[in-house]
């Protein structure tokens, strides 16, 4: 009997957070400073076990949730900018500086992303590269394929996309 593949899709009520951001377009255009409602998708493509699953997904579940629990009600910030220029204050606070402007952040309320931009297509990347880790997890689990998909609102959504090398 030739393996059976299957896609298991998890997009749970607790897969959202509400963040704030800007996208930077060049060295002098920004937007403002404002926030989306958040949310995740992802999808796990596989061989199914003889036991009938795919994965005990549970884990990568939780995993989810807990990444959305921590970004929740904070200020992305991207700390791979070419425009931008982060810096740490006396206190701890975030300074930006970006094109003659000084933009201050208390600590407590930024998350620094390892990003270029904070954009649909980063949050999805640094999402998907932390659920896949080295791989090791996906490959006993027999999944083959990952996608990673964050939206920002109805309608406008951003996908990253994992294969196991075979």
């Amino acid at each position: 009997m030739a393996p059976r593949t299957t896609t298991l899709e998890l997009h749970k009520e607790e897969m959202k957070f509400s963040a704030g951001h800007f996208t930077i377009f060049s060295a002098t255009h920004r937007e403002n400073l404002h926030g989306h409602n958040f949310s995740v998708y992802v999808a796990l493509t596989g061989e199914v076990a003889d036991d009938g699953l795919l994965s005990d997904y549970g884990p990568l579940k939780q995993a989810i949730i807990n990444r959305c629990k921590s970004w929740n009600e904070t200020f992305f910030l991207p700390s791979r900018s070419k425009h931008l220029r982060l810096e740490r204050d006396e206190k701890g606070n975030h300074v930006a500086h970006f094109n003659g402007e000084e933009l201050r952040f208390l600590a407590r309320d930024v998350t620094v992303l390892p990003v270029a931009n904070v954009s649909l297509e980063e949050l999805a990347r640094v999402f998907g590269e932390e659920l896949v880790g080295d791989g090791s997890g996906m490959a006993r689990d027999h999944i083959t394929g990952l996608v990673v998909k964050c939206a920002s609102g109805p309608g406008q959504w951003a996908s990253w996309e994992w294969k196991r090398d075979v």
